[in-house]
């Protein structure tokens, strides 16, 4: 048999919540609001890592197509970077992660770099060439991303 979880994620949530909120917690389906809980916390770091790999992508076109730069990859680079500061800031467990995220992020930024540029995937470092200093180096309004 189906649980409302199965067919109505909605109203479960729902139920879950004020079941919870009054202190009913017997009643609670406790295994799958576990479930819900952990899938929260592995969308953060999906998130984090989507925020490199956009981050690593502009920075990899930047380095290796100097006479494409153009306002928008500055603005995007600056962009993400603050996108990156905020996600840290209000999951700063997140940091322990980071180091196995810049991995992750970066093969994946590597792929799309090659393709948006139509340069071969061997153009670019096979490790990533950015410290973690680097990749959240703040930018002031109007400078442009330094070479890395």
């Amino acid at each position: 048999m189906q649980s409302t979880y199965d067919l109505d994620f909605y109203a479960w949530a729902n139920t879950q919540a004020a079941l919870l909120r009054s202190g009913r917690i017997d009643q609670a389906d406790i295994e799958h609001i576990a479930e819900e809980i952990e899938s929260m916390g592995k969308s953060e770091l999906r998130e984090l890592e989507n925020r490199l790999a956009r981050l690593f992508t502009h920075l990899l076109k930047w380095q290796f197509q100097p006479n494409r730069r153009s306002r928008s990859w500055t603005l995007t680079i600056k962009e993400q970077r603050r996108r990156l500061h905020r996600h840290l800031a209000q999951n700063p467990s997140l940091k322990a992660k980071l180091e196995q995220a810049v991995l992750d992020a970066y093969g994946d930024a590597i792929l799309e770099a090659a393709r948006e540029t139509g340069l071969a995937e061997e153009t670019f470092p096979p490790v990533c060439p950015f410290t973690i200093e680097q990749i959240l180096n703040d930018e002031g309004p109007g400078d442009e991303p330094k070479a890395m």
